[in-house]
């Protein structure tokens, strides 16, 4: 079992940015009770399955994980699957699917926080190879641009979205593959362990889902819409 340091102010930080990015999503919803439940929901159920520590139990096979990472992916899969699920895609906000990626400011420094604390590595920050935190401070201008001054178009928005689905997959590829789980590859000196509890099983559980089909669904509708 995988035990982790006093990080309560990035505790509370993270708590706060996990809310911002179910907010900013709910309004790319148009505000939908429906999706702000499930939403909740799932927070709450595995924001008490973390707490119970289910998750430090890391060396099974299949890594508990699965039962974290596994659901989101499903449903977002389903959703690109189904013709219901790409007409509900279809109908979301794009300005708020590119608001929502100003998250990933404050995971970025929060990460660097959990660095500090070693229970993430390095190779998980800015200063090793995770970049993500451009996507978030280009979000605001690139929202700009893209919706309010309209001076980027489609091309420039579409251009964006894959850079910033880059990013997300490299950081997310390198946050797995150093958990300590059966899995691991990479950081056997200083595994990813503040991902097996609460509150940041919401990272992989939630933000990441959520910025995943933010850049997917806009990146769906550029390619058939203007914007």
């Amino acid at each position: 079992m995988h035990t982790l340091p006093d990080t309560a102010l990035l505790s509370l930080v993270f708590g706060l940015t996990t809310g911002l990015a179910v907010g900013l999503f709910y309004l790319a919803a148009h505000r939908s009770g429906r999706v702000l439940l499930v939403l909740l929901a799932w927070l709450l159920g595995q924001g008490a399955v973390g707490l119970s520590g289910f998750y430090t139990i890391s060396h099974t096979l299949p890594p508990r994980l699965a039962l974290l990472l596994g659901p989101p992916l499903l449903l977002i899969v389903a959703l690109f699957a189904t013709a219901a699920g790409r007409r509900w895609l279809a109908g979301l906000r794009l300005d708020m699917l590119t608001a929502l990626h100003v998250v990933r400011i404050p995971v970025e420094l929060v990460l660097f926080g959990l660095y500090m604390q070693k229970a993430v590595p390095q190779l998980m920050t800015f200063e090793g190879r995770n970049w993500d935190i451009l996507a978030g401070l280009t979000a605001p201008v690139v929202y700009y641009f893209a919706f309010r001054s309209q001076q980027l178009g489609r091309g420039g928005l579409l251009f964006w979205n894959i850079l910033g689905l880059a990013s997300l997959l490299n950081i997310v590829v390198n946050a797995l593959l150093s958990a300590p789980t059966p899995l691991q590859r990479f950081a056997f000196e200083q595994p990813n362990v503040a991902i097996l509890h609460f509150p940041f099983v919401w990272l992989p559980g939630c933000v990441v889902p959520l910025v995943l089909l933010a850049h997917l669904a806009a990146i769906r509708r550029l390619l058939t819409d203007n914007i």
